[in-house]
Formats: C-alpha cells, sequence, structure tokens
C-alpha cells in the first residue's frame, strides 16, 4: 500500500473532493479474529448478538409493525420471508459510525482517535437506547474497505482495496465494544462481483457485514465523484446471492447489506431485489441537507420502495451547515416506517 497513492472521495452528496492523505497504521489480526470470533460457544460467552436462536415468530411479527409505526398504505411492513436463527433485525437497532482509517474527511470513523471515536459513538448508542427501549441498540464500525478514485490504477477499475492491517484493526475495535462491523464497497469501473470475494475471508466472521454504494458505480465510464452512478437488482442480488453462499457455507446467521440511497436513479427496479432468509436487506437513506430536504428524501426514495428495513445517515457536519441541527432520535422514531439502521459520518 503506497499511502502517497490514496485518494480518498467524500461522497458526492456531500462534496466533490479529491484528496490525497497518509496512512495510519493498523494490527495484523485477521487469523486471530478468525480464530476468537467464529465460534458459537464463544459468541455466548462474549454477549455477541449473533448466537443463533429460533426466531420467534410472534416476536418478528411485532417487532415488524412496530417499525412500520401505524403506516396505513399497506407498504409496511415489507412482505420478506422470516430469517433464519440468529438475525439481528428487528431485534436490534444498530447504530454505526463511518469512515475510513486513511482519511479525515471520509467520516466520524477516521476523523478521530479510536478512544475518542469509540466514546462517541457509544454516547449516540446510549442516546438511541434511551429513546426507544423497545429493543436493545448495539455499535457497529461500517468501514469503507473499497474506495472509489479519482485516478484509474494499472487496471482501470478507479477503485482501491484496503490493505487486510485496516480491516483487521477495525474487526478489533469492534470486538472490545461487542459491536458489529460492516465492510462498505465503492466500486468504481469495478463490479459487485469482482469486489465481493476477496472480502470472504472477514464475511465469514458472524459480525462482520456488508455495505454497497451505488453512487460510485460508474457504469458509463464517468470518473468516480463526477456523476452518481447506480446500482440495478441484478448488481443488488449479486451481492446477495454471495452473502446467502457464505451463510451456507460457514453455518452462519443472516448477514445484512446495507444499501446507501439519495436519488431515484441510484437504484433501479427495487421491485427485482431479491429477499431470503440468509440475508437482511437495509435501505440507507444516504442524502445530507436540512431536516426538510432529508426527510423529503426519505419518503421519496426509502419510504415509497420497500424492499425490508430502512436505515438512515446523519452527517455530524454537512447536516450543520448554517445553523441546520442534526435529526434527534426522538425525531427519526417519528418517521414511517421508523429506521432500524443508523449511520453517523
Amino acid at each position: 500500500m503506497n499511502p502517497k497513492k490514496f485518494t480518498a472521495i467524500v461522497p458526492l452528496v456531500s462534496i466533490l473532493l479529491f484528496i490525497n492523505t497518509g496512512c495510519n497504521t493498523g494490527q495484523s489480526a485477521t487469523d486471530h479474529a478468525l480464530k476468537d470470533s467464529v465460534t458459537k460457544e464463544q459468541a455466548v460467552e462474549k454477549g455477541k448478538v449473533y448466537e443463533k436462536k429460533p426466531i420467534d415468530t410472534a416476536l418478528y411479527n411485532k417487532l415488524m409493525n412496530n417499525l412500520a409505526n401505524h403506516d396505513t398504505t399497506g407498504k409496511w411492513p415489507a412482505r420478506a420471508p422470516y430469517p433464519l436463527p440468529g438475525a439481528v433485525l428487528p431485534f436490534h437497532r444498530i447504530v454505526a459510525f463511518y469512515g475510513n482509517l486513511y482519511s479525515k474527511k471520509m467520516g466520524i470513523l477516521g476523523e478521530l482517535p479510536k478512544n475518542e471515536m469509540l466514546k462517541k459513538l457509544k454516547q449516540e448508542v446510549h442516546n438511541w437506547q434511551a429513546a426507544d427501549s423497545s429493543i436493545p441498540v448495539i455499535p457497529a464500525l461500517h468501514y469503507i474497505a473499497v474506495t472509489a478514485q479519482g485516478y484509474a490504477g494499472k487496471d482501470g477499475k478507479h477503485r482501491l482495496r484496503m490493505p487486510s492491517s485496516q480491516m483487521d484493526t477495525i474487526i478489533n475495535w469492534a470486538n472490545e465494544i461487542n459491536g458489529l462491523v460492516f465492510l462498505d464497497i465503492q466500486v468504481g469501473m469495478s463490479t459487485v462481483r469482482d469486489e465481493v470475494p476477496p472480502l470472504e475471508k472477514y464475511l465469514k466472521l458472524p459480525q462482520v457485514h456488508l455495505g454497497i454504494d451505488p453512487e460510485f458505480s460508474m457504469k458509463d465510464g464517468h470518473v468516480p465523484g463526477t456523476k452518481i452512478g447506480t446500482f440495478n437488482a441484478d448488481d443488488i442480488n449479486t451481492a446477495i446471492d454471495y452473502l446467502a453462499s457464505y451463510v451456507k457455507k460457514y453455518n452462519l446467521p443472516p448477514k445484512i447489506l446495507i444499501l446507501h440511497r439519495f436519488t431515484q436513479g441510484m437504484i433501479t427496479n427495487y421491485k427485482l431485489i431479491k429477499k431470503v432468509p440468509e440475508v437482511q436487506v437495509v435501505m440507507d437513506m444516504d442524502g445530507w441537507g436540512d431536516k426538510t430536504l432529508k426527510r423529503s428524501t426519505y419518503l421519496r426514495y426509502i419510504y415509497a420502495e420497500p424492499v425490508e428495513f430502512t436505515g438512515f445517515k446523519l452527517f455530524y457536519k454537512n447536516d450543520t451547515k448554517k445553523g441546520n441541527h442534526l435529526y434527534t432520535p426522538q425525531e427519526l422514531l417519528k418517521f414511517i416506517p421508523k429506521p432500524i439502521y443508523i449511520q453517523y459520518q
């Protein structure tokens, strides 16, 4: 990994900016994480949320109806099969910090030193738990494992895969707080089919899940960051197929797939997105701006096109420009449906 060649692209919805950054030194602990994190016995001992208990279908239905928040249109709760035993959702709410350790401009994860960042994350978890005691709230680190790039690179794919030491570090940090990990992919001019398999050694861990970002899927040859990209249902189903295969191969509880969205064109043919017991799909509202704009985006692209679960991203800096304030947990819990995945950037 040559730090001088790393170019982080802050999402277009935030700002179009290409930057060169220095590197943080990560721990090399993949083997340790694999050995210490995968067995059911250790999961129970550590109080992890991924113990494979049978699904209580009555409780599942009750919680899904609660998330629908008295929707009268019939859209919510979205129709989906019951998940496999050990499912995180809807039995927990997830509060995640997003970013990359090579850049202080891609999110709170990477902007702050480790201990300060984890302390702030715990406080956000506490805030959400205080706002809604009906389900436990668990922390997560959402790490951009494949970053879109302004330069083409040797293979012309306009994306850069992060070194294993970075994933090891994130997994170790998450283990310290009994949290989940999400590895996020910005494919650039590559594909979901090519970018998910290299992460299998991490996705085989029960606490590690996946995010894919259509904003940087450049199907028309534009340089990432100059135009908003797109995924169709086939791209998303490819990710779902991979995750489902890992669940079966390694006898895992269901995986969670985060899909970022803030425009109509970022996700196409949403009705064709697969719904399988092995994968839980979260459509995450990813736009920044004032509260009115963010609510409008949620209604137009998340509420109106139900898949399974919903998420909401909050930007510490871009949402608070010109004296605006972040949505509070109490305010977001009034949304239809209630978001169950909350991401801070």
